[in-house]
């Protein structure tokens, strides 16, 4: 397989695809608005979009520091699918039939994002494919039928479980020994539907602002270096790039994932792996993978590379280790061994926001106005859209213009976490975190046990990510 060629860093392949767009223009100056939303990816254009829905008049504001969608918008694995950050968690805190509604609205959400799209006429390749998520080890594959036990008790009653054979049948990833299947997912283009959404917005009379990083939020205040957006409403809305924002350093930490795309595939290679249906595809290695087959008949494939920088800094362009690419290919291959002469065409990496317990949430401080929503933990494609209309739901509650409603009754609203440990403290932790996971999947590959190595076991736990 090449790499030579390989396109690196430029944001992501979905802008190389699409091209970046036209700037807007930065704030002018000081100025006010009824809502200052912070942040221009899915949160903050999806929130945007339901307030202004629901009530015309208001004057809505969106600042961005680059432009809409260079965050984890425009460059992320493209699932739109039903999986939200902390379910289990919740169902602990609030009971299980709290988590169900969640698990509910998350099912609806992906319906919902289907729903605007064609009725804003935003053509972002949907592809209802639904979710595949694979085992290739024992390990992986006592994990996924424990996972499969677990979704059907949280209401998913249409997910399916197939064998080696059939999985195959559906994917062929070598070695595949079983898998589980949901029809709550689609395929999409990330930036096709991030464009889309910042232009629907506009059009229904929402101002953009890029190019305008907000230094600091305060009530009723987001301040820039350009002037300073005064507003009943401020609302948080930069998932990954939280810590650039004054006070917010150990709020949620920045994750770092990394993606390679393929050339388009020849016919005779996707005739060994079938995939006609184009699920979404994943596994259950600790540190897992992530795929989708594109519109074009690409392979994007994503996966852990350096999984944070030191200080809670995150990168400028999406620039890919070598080394993470290297990485990635072989994951590649392994799955599908008839990609091995294929180009890959395009590396790049970027953030998203993981709180100390790896848990959603989504707020409204009624005492102040300000809001937020992210900690998405890479499933924010679909969570976006349902954090946005709570927050909708909790603001239009505040003002008195509605009561409290089903989402705004939901487990994740209000939801408080500690902040990460100091440096050099969460650096060491995830870096040893993600040793170990990756340890654990070797080991479990060579390994003809079913149970799950008992280091990832430990790694778990000390992540609070159970």
């Amino acid at each position: 397989m090449s790499t030579g060629s390989t396109a690196n860093g430029g944001i992501s392949f979905w802008y190389a695809d699409q091209g970046t767009p036209p700037a807007r223009e930065p704030l002018p100056g000081d100025t006010t608005a009824d809502v200052c939303i912070v942040g221009g990816g899915y949160t903050g254009l999806w929130t945007a979009y339901y307030l202004k829905k629901a009530v015309p008049f208001l004057n809505i504001t969106v600042l961005e520091a680059k432009f809409c969608g260079y965050g984890a918008s425009g460059r992320n694995g493209g699932w739109l699918y039903n999986g939200i950050a902390g379910r289990d968690r919740y169902a602990k805190l609030h009971g299980h039939e709290a988590a169900v509604r969640l698990q509910r609205a998350m099912n609806e959400t992906v319906d919902e994002v289907v729903r605007v799209a064609a009725e804003e006429d935003i053509d972002a390749d949907i592809h209802r494919g639904g979710v595949l998520e694979v085992a290739y080890t024992p390990a992986q594959l006592a994990r996924l039928k424990d996972f499969h036990s677990v979704e059907i008790a949280f209401g998913e009653t249409d997910r399916v479980l197939r064998g080696a054979r059939e999985t195959c049948e559906r994917v062929n990833v070598t070695g595949a020994v079983g898998s589980t299947w949901t029809p709550h997912g689609a395929r999409l283009h990330p930036v096709k539907l991030v464009k889309g959404l910042a232009a629907t917005v506009e059009a229904l009379g929402v101002t953009i602002h890029e190019s305008t990083p907000v230094t600091e939020i305060a009530p009723k205040h987001a301040h820039t270096p350009y002037g300073t957006v005064r507003a009943p409403y401020v609302l948080r809305c930069t998932e990954g790039f939280t810590a650039s924002l004054k006070g917010q350093r150990r709020t949620w930490l920045p994750m770092n994932s990394s993606m390679i795309v393929t050339e388009p595939l020849p016919r005779s290679v996707w005739d060994t792996i079938g995939w006609d249906g184009r699920e979404t595809l994943g596994d259950m290695a600790h540190a897992y993978m992530y795929a989708q087959r594109t519109a074009d008949d690409r392979i994007a494939l994503g996966g852990r590379g350096v999984p944070y920088r030191f200080g809670s800094a995150t990168d400028n362009d999406g620039r890919t280790r070598p080394a993470t690419v290297e990485a990635l290919r072989e994951i590649l291959v392994r799955f599908f061994p008839t990609t091995a002469g294929a180009r890959i065409d395009h590396a790049w990496s970027g953030v998203l926001g993981v709180p100390r317990d790896w848990c959603a949430t989504v707020t409204l401080d009624r005492s102040t106005g300000l809001g937020w929503a992210g900690g998405y933990v890479g499933s924010g494609v679909a969570t976006t859209n349902l954090a946005a209309r709570t927050l909708r739901d909790l603001i239009q509650q505040d003002s008195g213009q509605s009561g409290p409603t089903e989402l705004t009754e939901l487990p994740w609203v209000g939801h408080k976490v500690r902040r990460w440990e100091p440096e050099p403290f969460r650096w060491i932790g995830v870096h040893g975190m993600y040793a170990a996971y990756r340890a654990a999947d070797r080991r479990e590959l060579a390994s003809p046990r079913a149970g799950t190595d008992p280091v990832a076991k430990v790694a778990d736990r000390l992540a609070g990510r159970h």
